[in-house]
């Protein structure tokens, strides 16, 4: 029997444009509703950004945080670790194995010295101090 899978020329194109506008609640048909998606939150406490990233099934050897700047790149892989045996057939899945990438920007520069990563329960959270700014000075008109 054929496996019939909508065709979706773009994706989550409309996902990321209308974002706040439309809420769409499940994923197209074959799918997988986390493919390529990090779900965060970002809250403001105490001079820091607290970043929390929902990264389940994933160890944390295989997580990456780069910060350039005001900006935050989070990515992950999660390894399917199953191997299929020869008498075994798959007949349903839905758990996403591969790289999953989240970029975004705030508001202000991050002071990379003292942040911080935890992974707990398939919840990362990075607590992003924020740079001081730099003082402004007059200058004087000649």
């Amino acid at each position: 029997m054929a496996t019939i899978s909508r065709y979706d020329p773009f994706g989550d194109v409309f996902d990321d444009l209308l974002k706040g506008f439309f809420v769409r609640p499940m994923a197209v048909e074959g799918q997988p509703a986390a493919a390529g998606r990090i779900k965060i939150d970002v809250s403001e406490k105490n001079g820091a950004y607290v970043v929390q990233a929902e990264i389940p099934g994933v160890k944390k050897e295989d997580i990456q945080v780069n910060i350039d700047g005001d900006e935050v790149s989070i990515s992950a892989e999660a390894r399917g670790e199953k191997e299929i045996k020869e008498d075994e057939r798959v007949l349903h899945r839905e758990r996403y194995y591969g790289k999953v990438e989240r970029a975004f920007r705030l508001g202000t520069e991050i002071d990379q010295g003292g942040a911080i990563a935890k992974y707990a329960d398939g919840v990362l959270e990075l607590t992003l101090p924020k740079k001081a700014a730099a003082a402004g000075r007059q200058l004087t008109i000649q």
